[in-house]
């Protein structure tokens, strides 16, 4: 059996080679990525690296050609982009003859009303009508995603809050990519679809996670989506940034994040990270 990871030099990927690694041979794992030099460290491990660009459907091809068990993390970019790479990497997958496909997918994909819920429609969609066996990995929100509001309380900001009483599932990306490196190295998966969450806490909560593991009270504002804006572009996120994050305060107001599941815990067999712990890494490397 030889396991492909896609996007393997980036930030979830990377975690999910690191952890097979630890029960999969390396000579049973290949990786896919666009520059194949970022990889040298995994080819001196013995994995096989592979030259595979989303943009290049021939590349795809020749990347997973011999693959019996595929991870396709998501790509980034504009929704229209990231349906056609997605399609593309289905498509070859199925004239490569993989055998099976997990993604990552984001929470309640189906039903769900953030922006970039389409993309994941879209590629399930894709996915269930390639006839490939499948598992798809409905990754809730990153607790990564509100390190900026670390970065603005340890400098002495508020923690501001758009998304009012609403609940979001936050859990860490290392254990998203753990779970992700279960599904690829275990048995049973097949045509699965895995609701991946924490347990679902609102802004202030999580505010006061963060104070207790910072070591200092955090005042939270709530603010309206304008204001949340001007405060995104205050810090300097760029405009499409800014307008992104602000156009899915809406969905997540209306419970787009809100999942309650141990599909995550049950595939990791432990307990998830505690959200403190990155909140203390992220302080600690300030």
């Amino acid at each position: 059996m030889t396991i492909l990871v896609t996007g393997a030099t980036g930030q979830l990927g990377s975690i999910v080679v690191e952890t097979l690694l630890k029960t999969v041979s390396a000579s049973k794992l290949a990786v896919s990525v666009r520059s194949p030099e970022k990889a040298a460290h995994l080819r001196e491990q013995g994995v096989d690296v592979r030259h595979g660009d989303f943009d290049q459907p021939e590349t795809l091809k020749s990347a997973f050609a011999g693959i019996d068990r595929l991870l396709i993390v998501s790509a980034d970019g504009d929704n229209e982009t990231r349906i056609r790479q997605h399609q593309n990497a289905v498509n070859a997958a199925k004239e490569a003859g993989v055998g099976f496909i997990a993604y990552t997918s984001v929470g309640k994909a189906d039903t769900s009303t953030l922006g970039l819920a389409e993309v994941h429609r879209a590629t399930e969609q894709a996915i269930r009508e390639s006839g490939i066996p499948y598992s798809l990995l409905r990754n809730n929100w990153y607790v990564e995603n509100e390190l900026g509001s670390i970065q603005g309380v340890l400098h002495g900001a508020p923690w501001l809050n758009a998304a009012g009483d609403a609940r979001i599932g936050w859990a860490s990306r290392f254990d998203y990519a753990q779970a992700a490196a279960a599904v690829l190295a275990g048995e049973g998966h097949h045509n699965t679809v895995y609701e991946l969450t924490g347990k679902p806490r609102t802004q202030a909560e999580l505010a006061a996670i963060a104070g207790e593991a910072l070591g200092k009270e955090i005042n939270v504002v709530d603010v309206d989506d304008a204001a949340f804006g001007e405060a995104l572009k205050g810090a300097g996120l760029p405009d499409f940034v800014v307008d992104m994050i602000v156009g899915m305060q809406e969905a997540i107001r209306q419970g787009s994040l809100y999942v309650e599941s141990d599909d995550l815990e049950k595939l990791l067999g432990r307990p998830a990270q505690p959200l403190a712990e990155v909140f203390k890494a992220a302080a600690g490397s300030n």
